[in-house]
């Protein structure tokens, strides 16, 4: 059933001009900032070689390509995922499904692995910017796993944020704003001032959990605070609209 609810989410994401426009619209912001950094680069190569650098395209094409896209898909993700269970409860299709039968995890983790699915398209086609590369230079492929990893593990955990919000309200636009303020607070939360990089902000911050991710540094903490922000959202939106379907 899960697979029948995702499967149905895609076709409606894939039938919309929305999902194609946002993933359209991603790759030509994301191909632009991956040429301005390979012209950056370029211009950059000459003194690299004088001073016998070990600075390579992996660190001032790659990395700085994958920062910037993670902001750059905090904007897209929320238009995404704001129609995903408020939409369904302004047209009134969540009766529906909850008079099918299929659990109220099952809505939401084939909602979640659509999402997934668009995602991880993206990402594979954000993969080939990098990859292109090698066809005329060598990349640090270890680090670059990392990065891909890391920027699966961000957008997943967009995604749930996202989905949770979108369980709250029955105004899309109101999970879009309301998963723009979560996000981007969580985003900037360590821009406290605070000299204590061990503070509960730090921990907080998702850049500081995804940016070691661009250094090819993988560390279990980090993943373990993904996955930890990833399943709360799932079940707290899994709690609210079991409590709806209980309340009628």
């Amino acid at each position: 059933m899960i697979r029948a609810v995702a499967g149905r989410e895609l076709r409606a994401l894939f039938l919309s001009p929305l999902a194609w426009s946002l993933l359209g619209v991603a790759m030509i912001i994301l191909a632009w900032l991956f040429l301005v950094q390979i012209e950056s680069f370029m211009q950059l190569q000459p003194k690299l070689i004088a001073g016998a650098s070990e600075l390579g395209v992996t660190d001032l094409v790659v990395a700085p390509l994958f920062d910037s896209g993670a902001m750059v898909l905090l904007l897209l993700t929320p238009l995404l995922t704001m129609r995903l269970l408020s939409e369904e409860q302004r047209s009134g299709t969540i009766r529906l499904l909850f008079s099918a039968p299929i659990s109220t995890a099952q809505i939401v983790l084939g909602k979640y692995l659509a999402m997934l699915g668009v995602f991880g398209l993206l990402l594979l086609l954000i993969a080939l910017l990098p990859l292109s590369l090698l066809l005329g230079g060598t990349l640090d492929l270890g680090r670059l796993a990392a990065t891909l990893l890391g920027m699966g593990l961000l957008l997943a955990c967009y995604s749930a944020i996202g989905l949770f919000l979108s369980s709250l309200t029955e105004q899309p636009a109101v999970a879009a704003i309301s998963s723009y303020g979560l996000l981007l607070f969580l985003w900037i939360v360590n821009l406290s001032g605070s000299d204590d990089r061990s503070g509960l902000f730090e921990w907080l911050s998702l850049t500081s959990h995804y940016r070691p991710f661009l250094d090819g540094v993988v560390r279990s903490g980090d993943l373990a605070y993904f996955l930890l922000l990833i399943i709360a959202s799932l079940l707290m939106a899994i709690h609210h609209l079991e409590s709806r379907r209980r309340g009628g």
